[in-house]
């Protein structure tokens, strides 16, 4: 029982005999899984009792998400308590290594200061450069119990690969011959996926790693009872973004983002969490409140440079974050694979942005291609025959789309072009816009440019960018307008002396297509540009309406760089063309020189040996 005793008008609490002065936190972390994959979340997913354990003692948040929807970018919003666009860590992954923000360190440091005892095991892929006194120790030995001091308070972390992506990489011979706990005949599949053998093994394979999940997180619960400190700590478990199957991990999907997060609430320190425990709780946190709400369970102040809102702790009303309705998330590079998308979901509605929306969902990307059911997705699609759901995966998309989860969870009926549904859309959009502006989002930049110019301090670069980053927003906006209405905005933008706003003029061109022919002329000099990204946007527009063969830039932008960046950028369109324009343009790996870094990749696919070493080679080209 918690006692409050009322002396000279100061309020003091009492903690039970024996409890901590100060609670303990473990996160417990499941690799690559969003929501869908535990029944505790959705019905057609895997029973997890020790999950479902914690729950009963603590809270079920059923609208939790990762902001972003892959590894590094989600680990480092997760520690730095930042949106990856606005400091520089978007990028899966990291090309270079962001400095964090001034006056922010990872949350654990804070920690830290106060006589935590802070361990994670073991994995960081952080795209910022840790901040000092993060770890007393990272390692896979690393655990509370070699704290110096069992009266000490820790902060431990430990994420595991059981569930991971590469668990999917089974081959023909294990599909073939080895069964699974879950019965695929039985196995519910999301609807744009084929309902074929493939597909329904692989998503029971994945059924069965979540189980290997919840022995983990009964074994850990197991060992704090062990040692006498399970009342004393708060765990929280969560996967670290969506995944696995296909158009989970790296998409902005809900099958992305969406993920499970359940606190268990500790009897001795109960007082922190205004709520009754064992209920669900439908507000909407993300990775950028987690830290907050750690720092402020713990009682430190909330550094002011961090994005988040604390969830739970003093101050903090259960009944209040019920309220919240609202969630932004973002994605970018995924290996070697590009496109730049932002989404906002207020309550059952979400509006995504994609701002290179020709580029389809199932561009190549090697190391997702190992999995059998993408490949055979994408056979199946070769050979047409997918349904209207099924296909979308392959196929451009439009430059916004709008969902209602109420009806549609899976996201595949677009709701943008609905008249019913015009005024909701143009709100959201004009939300985002303003979202994207004040952050301000640095990805409005090709990458290369951070590259060079902002990782030493991101933050700074962009508020000294951001009258021109809102410009270059606007200009990349004409592609949401009717081709009609854009023309005269677009006519002035190619030819603008602003090398950006000639990139995002030539991209909305390449958006717009043949509608935008008549600006072929115009652009055509673009092909000879100072700036080696404008001219890869050139012969993307360019290219797609036939008008010239953008082999002809793409290789000699790559061949004349050695940035890696940039190589990567041009090599990215190169793929596109090899394999997903009506008329492809081939490619050949001989064709490029002296490719690094993960355009090597690209080299691969071009080569066609990416299954054979699927993280990379070096590259065929001469050097």
């Amino acid at each position: 029982m918690i006692l409050r005793l009322f002396l000279g008008g100061l309020i003091f609490t009492l903690l039970p005999a024996g409890a901590a002065e100060k609670p303990n936190f473990v996160f417990i972390v499941s690799e690559d899984n969003s929501k869908h994959y535990l029944k505790l979340f959705d019905e057609g997913g895997a029973e997890t009792p020790h999950i479902a354990s914690l729950a009963q003692n603590g809270i079920k948040f059923t609208r939790a998400f990762s902001n972003t929807p892959v590894c590094s970018t989600a680990r480092t919003t997760l520690a730095t308590g930042c949106y990856g666009p606005r400091i520089g860590t978007q990028f899966h992954r990291r090309s270079k290594m962001a400095e964090m923000p001034e006056g922010v360190r990872m949350f654990q440091a804070y920690l830290r200061d106060i006589g935590y005892y802070t361990t994670n095991r073991s994995k960081k892929d952080y795209n910022a450069v840790e901040s000092e006194g993060t770890w007393d120790a990272s390692s896979s030995k690393a655990t509370w119990r070699n704290r110096p001091d069992a009266e000490q308070p820790f902060f431990h972390m430990q994420s595991h690969a059981e569930s991971h992506e590469g668990r999917l990489h089974f081959s023909e011979e294990t599909y073939q011959n080895d069964k699974t706990s879950h019965d695929p005949e039985e196995v519910v599949l999301q609807p744009y996926f084929p309902d074929t053998p493939l597909f329904r093994y692989t998503r029971a394979h994945y059924l069965d790693r979540m189980q290997v999940i919840d022995d983990i997180v009964g074994a850990t619960v197991a060992k704090l009872a062990e040692d006498g400190v399970l009342e004393d700590t708060f765990i929280f478990y969560f996967g670290d973004h969506g995944g696995v199957m296909p158009r989970g991990k790296g998409y902005a999907y809900e099958s992305g983002l969406h993920i499970p997060l359940v606190v268990r609430v500790p009897e001795n320190f109960k007082h922190l969490v205004d709520a009754d425990l064992g209920r669900s709780n439908g507000g909407f946190v993300s990775f950028i409140d987690f830290g907050p709400t750690v720092l402020n369970l713990a009682g430190i102040e909330v550094p002011r440079g961090m994005d988040g809102t604390p969830f739970l702790g003093d101050g903090i009303s259960l009944a209040e974050v019920a309220k919240r309705d609202t969630v932004f998330g973002y994605a970018d590079r995924f290996d070697e694979k590009y496109e730049q998308v932002r989404t906002l979901r207020i309550g059952d509605w979400k509006y995504m942005r994609s701002f290179q929306p020709y580029y389809p969902d199932g561009l190549q990307n090697n190391y997702r291609y190992l999995q059998l059911a993408y490949r055979e997705w994408r056979a199946l699609f070769n050979q047409g025959k997918l349904n209207d759901a099924q296909i979308q995966f392959f196929q451009p998309k439009p430059a916004e789309l709008l969902f209602d989860l109420s009806t549609d969870p899976h996201e595949v009926k677009n709701l943008a072009s609905a008249p019913a549904h015009q005024a909701r859309l143009v709100a959201m959009r004009e939300q985002l816009t303003d979202r994207l502006k004040a952050m301000p989002d640095l990805s409005i930049y090709p990458e290369n440019v951070l590259y060079d110019a902002a990782m030493s301090n991101p933050v700074k670069y962009g508020k000294e960018h951001s009258e021109q980053i809102s410009e270059l927003i606007e200009t990349a906006n004409l592609m949401l307008v009717p081709y009609v209405d854009a023309h005269p905005a677009l006519t002035a933008a190619l030819t603008s002396d602003d090398p950006y706003q000639r990139y995002w003029a030539a991209t909305a061109c390449a958006y717009f297509g043949e509608e935008a022919s008549e600006l072929a002329h115009t652009a055509r000099p673009l092909l000879n540009d100072e700036d080696p990204m404008v001219r890869v946007r050139a012969a993307e527009f360019l290219g797609r309406i036939g008008k010239v063969d953008p082999r002809t830039t793409l290789i000699d932008v790559v061949n004349s760089s050695d940035h890696p960046i940039e190589q990567l950028i041009a090599l990215n369109a190169a793929a596109y063309f090899h394999e997903h324009t009506e008329t492809a343009f081939l490619f050949q790996a001989s064709d490029f020189e002296g490719v690094k870094g993960e355009g090597e990749r690209r080299i691969q696919y071009f080569d066609n040996d990416w299954l054979k070493e699927p993280r990379g080679v070096k590259s065929k080209g001469k050097k």
